[in-house]
């Protein structure tokens, strides 16, 4: 197939370009490089072409010119605090930009699109894990505008036809095996990136938020999945909407949680350097337990993480020692 990658020199979307590649299918590139860096089509070579998303006219020509048979989307701003501080940015971004996208698909007659949500559309967690019938109330900005593209997807699908894959990733980590490809977003506020980080001396320390949660250890407890595994489940759940031509929507994580402080005890494992750490108060709204319940993906379409907590620490070590890009 030919998949246009929206945000493919980016992080997770860079990963997904690979993995699309390795399963023998033609990925393109399409970004503004506010975020993402053109290294990554250089290091992949693959084509890239760059532009905005509200761009109808360099979308039709390249859905015309590289016969794209399906979207990913990985374009979105995601910063929960910037997205609080600056709102206007967040749902121009990630609300009237696709839009503008997914009006340009249907004029184009291209219709499976794969979207990447996010587990902030949940809000606060109601149980210890989510599954997608989960209330969806988000209680900032960028999970709010995730949650209005999922609903505009529904829409679309009932009045134009346009099919969707909506895939909510719980925290997406890790990096290439081989350390060609890496998280370089500016600035990082992934967690195991910012512990390394300390052990780099780019930062001088890391701040645990709360060390008086109701968890054994008394850190938050999240759901770690590696970018080749949402990778994964990106083409899967495209294949499986081709073939039944219905829109779906996917909690992705591990199921298994792990608490923050051992991350910090994993990074000095594989390190073997201790990373500078400071306790400080919680964060207002930050939940005690936060885990996906990826059954849904595990049954229908017959994904499984395969990535454990240390080859996800290990890989984003290879990556932090040796940037590329």
């Amino acid at each position: 197939m030919n998949i246009l990658v929206i945000g493919g020199a980016g992080y997770i979307g860079s990963h997904t370009v690979h993995f699309l590649q390795k399963s023998n299918h033609n990925p393109i590139i399409y970004d503004n490089l506010s975020k993402g860096h053109a290294e990554v089509a250089q290091i992949l070579k693959v084509p890239l072409y760059e532009g905005d998303l509200c761009d109808k006219a360099k979308l039709k020509m390249i859905f015309e010119k590289e016969k794209i048979d399906a979207v990913m989307h990985f374009a979105a701003c995601i910063e929960v605090g910037e997205s609080v501080e600056n709102p206007s940015k967040y749902y121009h971004n990630n609300v009237a930009k696709v839009l503008d996208l997914l009006d340009a698909m249907i004029e184009a007659k291209i219709k499976y699109f794969v979207f990447s949500s996010t587990a902030a559309t949940f809000g606060e967690p109601q149980k210890e894990k989510v599954d997608e019938n989960h209330p969806q109330n988000p209680i900032n900005p960028y999970g709010r505008s995730k949650l209005i593209v999922e609903q505009i997807l529904k829409d679309y699908d009932a009045a134009y036809g346009l099919k969707s894959a909506v895939l909510r990733y719980f925290n997406a980590a890790g990096c290439d095996d081989n350390g060609i490809l890496g998280n370089s977003y500016r600035p990082k506020s992934h967690l195991i990136p910012r512990v390394l980080m300390t052990v780099t001396r780019q930062i001088p320390e890391f701040v645990i938020f709360g060390d008086d949660y109701s968890t054994p250890d008394g850190t938050c407890i999240r759901d770690f999945v590696h970018v080749y595994d949402l990778a994964d489940a990106h083409l899967l759940a495209l294949e499986h909407m081709m073939k039944t031509n219905e829109s779906a929507d996917y909690n992705l994580g591990n199921g298994s949680g792990c608490s923050v402080k051992k991350i910090v005890e994993t990074v000095e494992k594989i390190t073997g350097e201790s990373p500078n750490v400071r306790i400080a108060g919680r964060r207002a709204g930050d939940p005690s337990v936060l885990i996906s319940d990826p059954t849904k993906a595990m049954c229908v379409l017959g994904w499984k993480p395969k990535y454990s907590l240390l080859e996800i620490v290990n890989s984003t070590w290879m990556w932090e020692k040796n940037p590329k890009y």
